[in-house]
């Protein structure tokens, strides 16, 4: 089942959570995109802080493996800070703030990578709210649950094993080794697979996605993303990633 409504309101993601009828045991993490410098479109903090507040969440986030403003932790935090998301003492967590941490998650039924390489606060968690801002992407077609499950848990070195269908973990070479488009998506897949597994045996996961400010690229584009080209639709929620996401794009 995919919920949806049209309202794009604070209270409206409360509302749509409530629709799925799970309880989130434990710690609840609440995976967000922070937002590259100069970026407008992502979700904001003051926009999530309904959420946040209801499962007495922890906004978690992973380092960028690409130059720019969250390729290193001490940078990702500074953004963190401009961002808003420190504010109002809420609790922001960097999973790969330590890269000497990552640990890698085995993957069931694996098509092209076999772990998927995730940071080392993400066993701090029980449970998961993965909340997308549904968008394009320029590699992956489109950017949503299952981009937020693959790249976005991955650590700074998971991104790269993912980027170039596990061939390297060093992000600087990522250019020379990035795998075809069929490649990347299955591996995109498979590191989705492990984090559903890894909170489905623990306490539990949910989607949210918000179709607002429709672009053609990522939110990590930042400043250089393009405006908008499809108008705001509504806020999704389910239980199941691949179905969310299937609905946004029919909604589209």
């Amino acid at each position: 089942n995919v919920y949806f409504t049209k309202d794009i309101t604070p209270s409206n993601m409360v509302k749509i959570f409530k629709q799925l009828n799970i309880t989130l045991e434990g710690k609840v993490g609440l995976k967000v995109h922070s937002g590259e410098t100069g970026g407008k479109y992502f979700l904001s903090p003051d926009f999530l802080q309904e959420i946040y507040d209801y499962v007495d969440g922890t906004f978690i986030e992973c380092n960028a493996a690409y130059d720019g403003g969250r390729n290193t932790t001490e940078r990702h935090k500074e953004l963190l800070k401009d961002h808003g998301w420190l504010d109002k003492n809420r609790r922001t967590v960097i999973m790969d703030e330590n890269c000497s941490d990552d640990f890698n998650l085995t993957i069931e039924n694996p098509e092209i990578i076999e772990e998927n390489i995730v940071g080392g606060h993400l066993s701090d968690f029980d449970s998961c709210i993965v909340l997308a801002h549904f968008k394009g992407h320029p590699m992956g077609g489109f950017g949503g649950a299952l981009k937020q499950l693959s790249i976005g848990f991955a650590s700074q070195a998971g991104k790269t094993w993912i980027h170039t269908g596990g061939n390297i973990t060093r992000w600087q070479d990522m250019d020379y080794f990035l795998a075809n488009e069929q490649n990347f998506t299955a591996a995109m897949g498979d590191a989705a697979s492990s984090i559903v597994n890894y909170f489905r045996q623990r306490g539990g996961i949910a989607f949210i996605n918000v179709m607002s400010n429709i672009s053609l690229w990522c939110d990590c584009a930042g400043a250089d993303a393009p405006e908008p080209k499809i108008h705001d639709m509504g806020i999704l929620a389910s239980t199941d990633p691949v179905a969310i996401d299937r609905a946004c794009l029919d909604m589209i």
